[in-house]
């Protein structure tokens, strides 16, 4: 058990955090700090946080393990805000959908005590955000990707596995350059399409009346495209090189059902549609999914 959590970032990814270490057992007392002064208080109302912090440095003090759960674009600020509180009894963990930017930025202000951090990038989230949404329940049953590099201490390295499985979740280890490469693919273009498509539908002029007609294939292709704007441009930007790789694939890809369109031909047309709908399928049945 921790004797104290601090929470920098009291939104949905800190508060969901908070509340499932407190269910799980495995913390006595909470402390949070956000930019927002009116989410550390209504996370203090909501019984997510014990003790409002005015600081990121405060919320630290005392605390044995700390959640970074900010803009990806904002870590290395609160590192730097934080270094000097920082212990080599601490685990620190953030919660950021990129990684490698991450321990760069944790290389640079923590220096000789990085070893206490270890990056994770749960894979779970709301397209809302926001303290009121924090959820127990959040993590529960979702995968967990740990990316420690060469100076994470191997004690604050297998303290972060044992929590995260505490709260019901798979842990998996990468590097972070694995990670950023995987998560270009599968996270990070989905989302792009998703804006992109919602954006050429609803730019068109008769874009509302189309949106109107759309069925459950459209609520559920799109469903994505309703996530944080500003989270989302930091992720697209800090993982820029990976993300924009990606796109050429599928650009490639998107081009070669084009030509085939264009040119009528039914045949290969059909056999890249059922090659998409059988690797669907395989994901589906490897991975439990619907």
């Amino acid at each position: 058990m921790f004797e104290q959590l601090g929470i920098i970032g009291c939104g949905l990814m800190g508060g969901s955090f908070a509340l499932a270490l407190k269910r799980a057992g495995l913390v006595k007392r909470v402390v949070g700090y956000s930019k927002s002064p009116a989410s550390v208080e209504h996370a203090c109302l909501m019984g997510v946080i014990d003790e409002q912090a005015a600081t990121a440095m405060q919320a630290v003090s005392g605390s044995d393990i700390v959640l970074i759960a900010v803009p990806v674009a904002a870590t290395e600020t609160t590192f730097k805000a934080i270094q000097h509180l920082v212990t080599p009894e601490m685990l620190i963990m953030d919660v950021g959908s990129t990684k490698r930017d991450v321990v760069d930025a944790a290389r640079r202000a923590l220096r000789e005590k990085v070893g206490s951090f270890v990056p994770a990038h749960p894979i779970a989230g709301k397209e809302v955000s926001g303290i009121e949404h924090a959820d127990a329940d959040l993590y529960h049953g979702k995968q967990v990707i740990l990316t420690p590099i060469e100076r994470t201490q191997a004690r604050q390295a297998q303290q972060a596995v044992e929590v995260w499985t505490a709260l019901g979740c798979r842990v998996v280890t990468m590097s972070p350059e694995s990670h950023d490469a995987a998560f270009a693919a599968v996270s990070h273009l989905p989302h792009l399409i998703s804006f992109a498509l919602m954006n050429a539908i609803a730019g068109q002029p008769q874009g509302k009346e189309y949106l109107a007609l759309a069925g459950p294939g459209f609520r559920d292709f799109s469903r994505i495209a309703a996530s944080d704007a500003k989270m989302w441009r930091d992720v697209m930007l800090s993982n820029h090189e990976e993300l924009l790789t990606q796109v050429k694939l599928f650009q490639t890809s998107l081009q070669a059902l084009e030509r085939l369109i264009a040119s009528g031909n039914s045949e290969a047309l059909e056999g890249l549609i059922d090659q998409a709908s059988h690797a669907r399928s395989q994901w589906r049945m490897a991975h439990g999914q619907k």
